[in-house]
């Protein structure tokens, strides 16, 4: 049964009044392919564009998103993050690999927050490097993991 989904089939934020604060974690990432284009303009890990340092201004888009989830996803709850830290990098094959990694103290987890995080920071290096190529792919956002509250959650590598 869907969680957001009232008795009476309406939709509904779900009540964590009676859940207890625990530490609760989650680990979001995006992937991004980039063409041969971007990946030439490459320096010291980060693409400096007209509009600046790509990566770098991703990390921070992601962060402001994560703290405003509740603000894009309309049943989720506000939280005050304890922490969100972005980590970007480029794999073998040249795409760049976005984490988020979000924790709080609070009744209800955090995966949402790190699932937008990684999502707004995958869609900031599409718009500042659009004008280089729209051969850019957002390929993947995916939850890695979570901690605390009901259930625990590991992605299986298979």
């Amino acid at each position: 049964m869907l969680s957001h989904i009232t008795p009476e089939g309406q939709p509904g934020m779900v009540d964590v009044g009676a859940k207890s604060i625990t530490h609760r974690t989650a680990h979001a990432r995006a992937v991004v392919t980039l063409p041969e284009s971007l990946t030439a303009q490459l320096a010291d890990g980060e693409i400096r564009g007209k509009k600046g340092p790509v990566f770098q201004t991703a990390i921070i888009a992601g962060v402001m998103a994560a703290k405003r989830t509740s603000e894009l996803i309309p049943l989720c709850h506000p939280i005050g993050l304890d922490d969100c830290k972005i980590e970007i990098h480029l794999n073998e094959r040249g795409d760049a690999v976005i984490d988020c990694r979000t924790s709080v103290h609070h009744k209800t987890g955090v995966e949402m927050e790190a699932m937008t995080g990684a999502t707004v920071a995958a869609l900031t290096i599409y718009d500042m490097c659009k004008a280089v190529s729209h051969g850019i792919v957002i390929k993947e956002i995916h939850l890695v993991e979570k901690r605390g509250g009901k259930s625990d959650y590991q992605l299986r590598q298979d």
